[in-house]
């Protein structure tokens, strides 16, 4: 059997993703420090980011596909434990599939640490899967969509096989009984990325997946701003989560409810008075 080809539109986008990869970094974007003297924050800002950040969704439905718009959201976070399953197109190479799952399994470990809640990576049942296709396989890919997400909606199946160039990755997370708690969740990471913007797109979706669903242009030091200046999850990225994953939160509290909650929780991270 003949090995499977890529087409050239997807090497056209190996090509373009390596030149905007080059850009960032030229442009000192893509940082991969936690952040530092260069970066404070305090707990009144920390508050506010995780107010941005996890009581807002990024993406709503309209007119058939989502579109990029800031909406108001219930608190969501799992509750069951999260199983990470890593897979790969075809055309994927084995070196980069090594580096790929060292990259996520070394993720984990942080997203796990920084949580609290049970993270980890699986070979079998996974709940939350993390898909590396290049164009023409994710093209592909709705029928599956529908086996990993029971009821997603073909809004949902369409805004991955249409992605735009402009959208790096993405990830669909899952509550099927509306009561703020992920079941489920698919993330697509482009195989066209070069090396740290796929490292990027990694830490970005799967956290995102965890509940910090929206991206805030006034959260640094942080991956959840769309100016590119951090590629990897920060401290303040990994305080997000421990508020978001505190036991006195709970899924599906409404955003007058879980404010003051999450302020009171930001303040006691940072070791501040309110």
């Amino acid at each position: 059997m003949a090995p499977p080809q890529r087409s050239e539109i997807s090497f056209a986008l190996e090509k373009y993703y390596a030149r905007m990869q080059a850009d960032l970094m030229a442009n000192d974007l893509l940082r991969t420090d936690l952040g530092g003297p260069d970066t404070p924050f305090n707990a009144r800002q920390l508050a506010a980011n995780f107010e941005a950040i996890a009581l807002n969704d990024e993406y709503t439905s309209l007119n058939g596909q989502y579109v990029a718009q800031m909406t108001p959201s219930n608190l969501h976070r799992w509750q069951v434990p999260v199983r990470i399953g890593l897979e790969f197109g075809p055309t994927v190479p084995e070196n980069v599939r090594a580096t790929d799952r060292a990259t996520v399994a070394g993720l984990v470990s942080r997203l796990a640490t920084a949580s609290g809640h049970s993270v980890a990576m699986t070979s079998a049942r996974a709940n939350f899967h993390v898909l590396v296709l290049n164009e023409d396989e994710r093209r592909q890919i709705g029928p599956r969509l529908s086996q990993m997400i029971p009821g997603i909606g073909q809004d949902a199946i369409r805004s991955v096989v249409n992605m735009p160039r402009s959208s790096y990755c993405l990830v669909l997370a899952s509550d099927p009984a509306n009561d703020g708690a992920y079941r489920s969740a698919v993330a697509i990471i482009r195989a066209e990325h070069p090396d740290l913007l796929r490292k990027s797109c990694f830490h970005e979706e799967i956290a995102q997946g965890l509940g910090l669903a929206n991206d805030s242009p006034y959260a640094r030091p942080s991956i959840f701003n769309d100016d590119e200046e951090f590629a990897l999850l920060t401290r303040h990225d990994e305080l997000l989560l421990r508020i978001l994953y505190d036991p006195r939160l709970a899924p599906g509290m409404r955003p007058e409810t879980a404010r003051p909650i999450a302020t009171r929780i930001a303040y006691e991270l940072m070791g501040e008075d309110i």
